[in-house]
């Protein structure tokens, strides 16, 4: 796991006897001094009157607190350092960025001029000190809207580069650079009103949409591969959705404007409750860092209340960054879509998509979901000897529906039985699928065949029964294809999270035997498997442990994309790793265009020889195969371990 939160967070609290800093204490950033940590972070106070608003407002004022150790701040250590007293500064001092050039410290901050607050009254001061006990001078720096300024601590190429966030309350907001052949030249309003003119061409573009929304965060850092800069990156911005993100970049040395690599997902999201709870909730917003022992310690404020603290492993970090990733990714079969509808046969008119898949006889035996035009869902069979095409199909559906549970309530509608999943446990195949009537919410049933008959065709399928609780909506369901401690592990989906649910037998006799919601495998915010998630194909055994493939739905554009998971293998609980990235998504014409576009939607795995053969429903009309090598796949997932 590339972060972990400091276990005793949040670092700092807001405090009672201290009026100026009894509302709230965030956004900190720390200036290490031989062996002592100076940590500065944005105060708000009581509500108060001020005679500029005429009325009670909150006022924020820069604290400054002690430690040994980076992490422990006692509250005797804290005293109040940076506070109004210029007309431009006069409804408050935020958000402190502070860095050493020289023997002086060079502190940014957000001076508020205006009340009620405006982007035209939201500007960058800065207070200059030469011991972090008194301030010698103040500046108003920039003569517009801007934020979050810091400096590099060291000269680049004889100039003085600094950053800033440009126009963050009349977005859209730019990170930029700006650079000064002398201290002097950072407060001269000349020099901004000229930059300003073409400050697009300053940009460091890190946004991944035009919905989203960049700040500064800490000040950079420099390590062997580059300046590295941690900010926060916040996610559909201009809606409801907001979703506060802290995302890395890694600048040139010698050049600060050329970017060497970014992240694609967030490091860090609101998931603790004093991230997700407090004057603003579900916020984290880093805000300062160092590096100790080759561990980077990165401040952050918590639901704009506290200040807190992660650890992030610098090599790890620089690893993810810069490495060159070698793109591994499913390689679509030559062939694809391998199955298509077939409109001489009614009962597959309509489309045929995610496909169960077995290996078994050196045979790919595969049971795909076909639909007619009526809505109706029913199972095909085909084989493939090579695993990348079809050399049997079946005149007719394979499986229909019997029970009530399955057959259509709502004329027209969809129903059926739908996206199977095949276990092979002892002698019988085991056919967990998705029962629907198109009225009740959709169910897990389960039926089974013995091995025998299923390779001979002779389809004795067991009466189906239920076996998810009535009323939940519950697909996406297999097991294990061996009992873990004694007994047989079920997947399943209900709401937007993997469950698991242990049963000593797998009949379901039991009118009233369920499956368990045992919540074990969720979305994760910000990344490509955000919005919910569900199993594909069962789970692989291998020697270093269970893969289970998975699909996720992104929040953002709502693709379905494919991920894989590594469980330990006596264990299964317990989750190894994760993939960053997907390893597949819609990119062909048949994945983006059908019923449903974008999606791919395995729900069955072969291992032929060293290769993994996936089976997925192209956009819910056609079926396509990929393949993927098993030891790159395990290398893969040894480097994204949690």
């Amino acid at each position: 796991m590339i972060l972990k939160r400091y276990e005793k967070n949040p670092i700092l609290a807001p405090n009672k006897n201290h009026s100026w800093e009894a509302r709230a204490v965030l956004n900190a950033c720390p200036i290490r001094e031989e062996e002592k940590t100076y940590l500065l972070y944005r105060a708000l106070s009581l509500p108060q009157y001020h005679t500029g608003a005429r009325t009670e407002v909150m006022i924020s004022s820069i604290g400054i607190a002690e430690s040994n150790d980076g992490k422990n701040f006692s509250k005797n250590s804290r005293r109040r350092f940076i506070y109004s007293y210029h007309e431009w500064e006069r409804f408050g001092c935020e958000d402190p960025r502070v860095t050493k050039l020289g023997d002086k410290y060079y502190i940014f901050y957000t001076a508020l001029s205006k009340f009620p607050f405006c982007a035209e009254g939201i500007k960058v001061g800065l207070a200059i000190s030469s011991n972090l006990e008194t301030i010698e001078q103040k500046y108003l720096i920039t003569p517009f809207n801007a934020k979050a300024m810091t400096l590099f601590p060291e000269r680049i190429n004889g100039k003085i580069w600094a950053l800033l966030t440009v126009n963050p309350d009349k977005p859209p907001a730019s990170v930029c650079l700006a650079s000064f052949n002398n201290i002097e030249e950072m407060w001269s309003e000349k020099y901004w009103k000229n930059w300003y003119k073409s400050y697009n061409k300053h940009e460091l573009v890190l946004k991944r949409s035009d919905d989203d929304h960049v700040e500064i965060g800490a000040p950079p850092v420099r390590t062997k591969k580059g300046w590295l800069l941690i900010y926060s990156h916040i996610q559909n911005y201009f809606s409801e959705k907001r979703l506060f993100g802290i995302e890395a970049v890694l600048l040139d040395l010698k050049d600060p404007t050329k970017v060497i690599a970014k992240t694609k997902y967030p490091i860090m999201v609101p998931e603790e409750y004093y991230e997700e709870c407090g004057l603003v909730d579900n916020i984290v917003f880093p805000s300062g860092a160092f590096i100790e022992h080759d561990m980077i310690y990165l401040y952050y404020g918590s639901a704009d209340t506290t200040c807190s603290l992660a650890f992030i492993s610098l090599e790890e970090l620089l690893s993810k960054l810069t490495q060159e990733k070698e793109e591994l990714t499913f390689l679509r079969g030559p062939n694809n879509p391998i199955l298509s509808l077939n409109q001489d046969h009614p009962w597959e008119a309509k489309a045929v998509f995610n496909p169960a898949a077995i290996y078994l006889d050196g045979k790919v035996h595969i049971l795909y979901r076909a639909m007619s035009e009526d809505n109706t869902s029913v199972i095909g069979y085909a084989t493939s000897s090579d695993g990348l095409s079809i050399d049997y199909r079946h005149p007719d559906p394979v499986y229909v529906p019997r029970e009530p549970f399955e057959q259509k309530l709502t004329p027209g509608g969809n129903s059926g039985c739908e996206d199977a999943r095949l276990v092979l446990l002892e002698d019988r195949i085991y056919m967990f699928y998705t029962a629907f009537d198109g009225r009740n919410p959709p169910r897990v049933a389960l039926t089974s065949i013995s091995k025998e008959d299923f390779l001979s065709r002779d389809w004795k399928w067991k009466t189906p029964v239920l076996i998810s609780p009535p009323g939940i909506d519950d697909k996406n369901s297999s097991a294990f294809s061996e009992k873990i401690g004694g007994k047989y592990a079920i997947i399943h989906r209900i709401g937007v999270d993997i469950n698991i649910s242990f049963h000593k037998k797998i009949d379901f006799k039991a009118k009233d035997e369920w499956l368990e919601g045992y919540r074990w495998i969720s979305p994760r915010k910000g990344s490509w498997d955000s919005r919910k998630i569900g199993i594909s194909a069962p789970p692989i055994k291998t020697k270093e442990g269970w893969i289970l493939f998975y699909h996720g739905v992104s929040a953002k554009d709502s693709y379905y994309r494919v991920g894989a998971l590594l469980l330990d293998l006596k264990s299964p609980l317990k989750v190894i790793a994760r993939t960053e990235d997907p390893l597949i998504e819609p990119e062909t014409f048949h994945e983006r265009v059908g019923q449903v576009p974008n999606v791919v939607f395995p729900c069955g795995a072969a291992v032929i020889k060293d290769d993994i053969y996936i089976y997925y429903g192209e956009a819910d009309q056609t079926v396509g195969v990929a393949t993927i090598s098993m030891k790159k796949l395990l290398k893969l997932l040894n480097n994204n371990k949690l």
